[in-house]
């Protein structure tokens, strides 16, 4: 008689490419560089489903129109499906699960298949969300991404996660899916507002803290022309923090972060719990902010991070223009429930990235939260000393 009490384990990779693409014009022009992204099979046109960010459209109310037009252009090469789609945008679109459903049955209405493109057009929570749609349905409908925000082209429109929000916890449904392509247009950052501008900065800072010394060196040199929205200064500081972002996720041996530790999440810990205690109010862009702010002083702390070197992250950040402070941020107990939220989030034990110089992360399992408090005091403290000149 056989013996089926045995074990197969086979390990095995799959290879997926991250489409990348910067320009300007990307529906006019420079058109070419979506086309390109189209892949046909029998020469026959691919289906193509539109999703716009409800605050892009208000601001470009040309757009929509754009978008169907660019469609009618190219009949040879796609076929939309049905009207451009409008969302809400921010963390509206996030936060109701019945929008949602609202998107999965107009893509089943469009008989959309696992070969047709979603293009999501929008600011981050936008893209999560409609990524987030098209990765279940189907299990994949290829997605394309166009960020339109700095936060988004900066970092979370490049990356491989979507998701929405549940049981008021930042993205606590949502899968990991690589984008069929991602479009970085710095067209679409012309009618952000100025709030929205700077705050998407902010993980550039993040990520050039973790990586790169000489590119933290060049956002500090340039911050003012950046606040300024002197593209000439902040478009090379968006691509870089966008390449850096892409290098991690692709060359970092983590990119569905099943391991403990997650690197692009410095100073995101209290930064999810700070947007949920201030009901959204803060955005995420600001959120991170402070929550980079206060993780980095904590390293200078604890971890010996030189407190000079703290001293300038907070001068850089306050330079760009954002405020480091906010009354949630002194709510110690609900805020320092985000530690155990964040820790699920990641599963094991609780792992946080700390910075022990400039470039040089580590990896840390428990916090002093004395320390801790001492961090944020300090960090609430500068910000009533060195009040941001964009603000709103």
């Amino acid at each position: 008689m056989q013996d089926w009490n045995h074990s197969v384990d086979i390990p095995f990779a799959v290879d997926f490419t991250h489409r990348l693409r910067f320009t300007t014009d990307v529906f006019g022009r420079n058109e070419n560089v979506l086309l390109d992204l189209f892949e046909r099979a029998d020469a026959q046109p691919v289906r193509v489903q539109f999703w716009l960010d409800q605050e892009v459209a208000e601001a470009r109310p040309d757009l929509a129109k754009k978008l169907r037009d660019f469609g009618a252009c190219h009949s040879t090469l796609m076929r939309p499906s049905g009207n451009v789609q409008i969302v809400p945008g921010g963390e509206v679109v996030k936060n109701d699960i019945h929008i949602l459903e609202r998107m999965l049955k107009v893509m089943h209405h469009a008989d959309l298949d696992r070969r047709s493109y979603v293009i999501a057009i929008g600011g981050g929570a936008v893209l999560d969300a409609v990524g987030f749609a098209a990765a279940i349905a189907h299990r994949g409908i290829r997605l394309i991404r166009l960020p339109t925000t700095t936060l988004a082209q900066a970092d979370s429109g490049i990356g491989v996660k979507n998701s929405v929000n549940l049981f008021q916890k930042k993205n606590w449904i949502g899968t990991f899916a690589v984008p069929w392509g991602v479009i970085n247009d710095t067209d679409m950052l012309a009618t952000l507002p100025d709030r929205e501008f700077v705050c998407g900065l902010s993980e550039a800072v993040k990520v050039a803290l973790l990586k790169d010394a000489r590119f933290f060196d060049r956002i500090c040199s340039n911050a003012e022309r950046i606040r300024n929205r002197d593209m000439v200064a902040a478009a090379p500081v968006i691509a870089e923090s966008a390449r850096q972002h892409l290098l991690h996720i692709t060359r970092g041996g983590d990119p569905f972060e099943s391991l403990e530790a997650r690197p692009l999440d410095f100073g995101h810990w209290s930064a999810h719990k700070l947007e949920v205690l201030s009901d959204f109010n803060l955005r995420h862009g600001e959120a991170v902010a402070i929550g980079v702010a206060v993780d980095t002083v904590y390293s200078s702390l604890v971890y010996g991070l030189a407190e000079a070197a703290a001293e300038r992250v907070l001068c850089c950040l306050t330079e760009l223009g954002m405020h480091l402070d906010h009354p949630a941020i002194h709510e110690r107990q609900a805020l320092f429930a985000g530690l155990e939220e964040f820790r699920q989030h990641l599963g094991g034990r609780l792992t946080l990235t700390m910075l022990s110089d400039i470039g040089d992360p580590l990896d840390v399992h428990e916090v002093d939260r004395d320390r801790m408090c001492e961090a944020m005091d300090y960090v609430a403290g500068f910000a009533r000393r060195s009040r941001p000149r964009v603000t709103e």
